[in-house]
């Protein structure tokens, strides 16, 4: 078995071992119908089966591309805290429902679910954007306030930019595209509560897809069949006794040493990180990234590993380095995001065709490996993708590029290209089951 075969087997695993339990709870929210009426018949007949063209949609995209970016840069202005992100919904609602789609709002928290129909028969696909800003503490060197630093607003006016086009092309788009505008994806906590509402199973989703801000030149885009992020675990140990706070200073090190790949220091840490990510079978193709601070007689411990099988191995070398303090550990770890390798290759051939064959790379290894994303549990139950959006600058630093670092500042030119790409990769899996795959 190859190693690309390897992750999407586990992939499959994944997707059998979580299965959504969903006891009919109810989708917070108005104005919306939540049924599949999109998967089967919409609302008439078609004639052919040709869909929506990836020149219409460049035309529209031109059309608007101004707007989205004013957009973005609204957003920007206002940025909002995890589970806060009030003010940005409701932009979101208003701009649905001015195209034409049918909105909910307040579902698991801030979040917005528009949907779409098609005027052709075809299958139900959503687009995830996450909305939330990068509180101070997850800045990297700390910040005063809450920032803009991961992109999520650049996400949010690229699915709104996707839901608008598509939405002016209805009369030759197949079936439903469920629009997701998720809150607190930097707690790793939104993508449970949309779930938990419902949202998938209601509207009948059959695969989700998203787009990410990465360090790339902008008009690249990075694809990961058969890889993606990793999760994370936890543990926390006490230690007892008289020189508990000395043993914990001595402790925290040692699980800190266990750790093959270190926080990258300098901007050629990261150009080099980055690098390594593209390598088959390179450095970054199996790891452990650990954080461990000692405070009085408590030892925390905050660590990722690639490929997710590892953390059994893991938690036994902290236990063994840890001796007779009385470690414990959450029930399980937040799975890694594996995105599953077929469902990756066809959208590496869409991106292709769409922006050019050098405009598309592929990452081999889980990248970054410091960071984890709750797209996560959308891929344990719905097959999907999961793509970085290249944002940097002609000329600009790398950290210019790189998620939550203080000088992040992408390249507004990525919002058109996302929308091209998307609203096309879209309109193409939601008229799958009446082309072919």
């Amino acid at each position: 078995m190859t190693h690309h075969e390897g992750r999407t087997a586990h992939a499959e695993r994944a997707l059998a071992r979580r299965t959504l339990l969903l006891t009919g709870a109810a989708a917070a929210g108005a104005g919306m119908t939540w049924g599949t009426a999109g998967r089967a018949a919409a609302h008439g007949g078609t004639r052919g089966t040709r869909g929506v063209a990836q020149g219409a949609v460049d035309a529209e995209v031109a059309r608007l591309e101004r707007e989205l970016i004013a957009l973005r840069r609204d957003l920007h202005r206002h940025p909002e805290t995890p589970g806060q992100e009030r003010r940005t919904a409701g932009v979101v609602a208003r701009e649905l429902r001015a195209a034409g789609l049918d909105v909910a709002t307040g579902v698991g928290g801030h979040g917005v679910v528009g949907v779409l129909r098609g005027v052709r028969p075809g299958r139900t696909v959503a687009y995830r954007a996450d909305m939330d800003a990068v509180p101070p503490k997850d800045i990297v060197g700390g910040g005063p306030a809450a920032a803009h630093l991961c992109g999520h607003d650049v996400h949010t006016a690229v699915a709104v930019g996707v839901a608008r086009v598509l939405a002016r092309l209805r009369r030759h788009l197949h079936g439903t595209v469920v629009f997701l505008f998720q809150p607190a994806e930097e707690t790793l906590s939104g993508a449970r509560a949309l779930i938990d509402a419902g949202v998938l199973e209601r509207t009948g989703v059959e695969e989700i897809h998203a787009l990410h801000c990465g360090p790339f030149p902008v008009g690249r885009f990075a694809v990961t069949p058969g890889y993606g992020l990793p999760g994370q675990d936890k543990a926390v140990m006490t230690l007892s006794g008289p020189d508990a706070p000395e043993a914990a200073k001595r402790l925290a090190p040692e699980i800190a040493a266990l750790a093959t790949v270190t926080v990258p220091q300098t901007p050629a840490d990261l150009e080099r990180l980055v690098a390594d990510a593209q390598v088959p079978g390179g450095p970054l193709a199996r790891f452990v990234a650990v954080r461990a601070t000692a405070q009085e007689d408590t030892v925390s411990v905050a660590y990722r590993c690639w490929p997710e099988e590892r953390y059994p191995e893991v938690r036994a070398d902290i236990r063994r380095l840890a001796e007779s303090a009385d470690v414990s550990f959450p029930a399980e770890p937040f799975p890694a995001m594996v995105c599953p390798e077929p469902d990756g290759r066809r959208l590496a051939r869409h991106l292709r065709r769409t922006v050019g064959r050098d405009a598309v790379v592929e990452l081999h290894a889980a990248f970054p490996p410091f960071s984890g994303e709750d797209f996560a549990l959308y891929l344990d139950r719905v097959p999907g993708t999961y793509t970085f959006l290249g944002v940097r600058a002609p000329g600009a630093p790398v950290t210019a590029a790189y998620p939550h670092y203080p000088d992040f500042a992408p390249d507004e030119r990525a919002i058109g290209l996302g929308v091209r790409t998307m609203a096309g990769w879209l309109a193409e899996r939601t008229s799958a089951a009446v082309t072919g795959p």
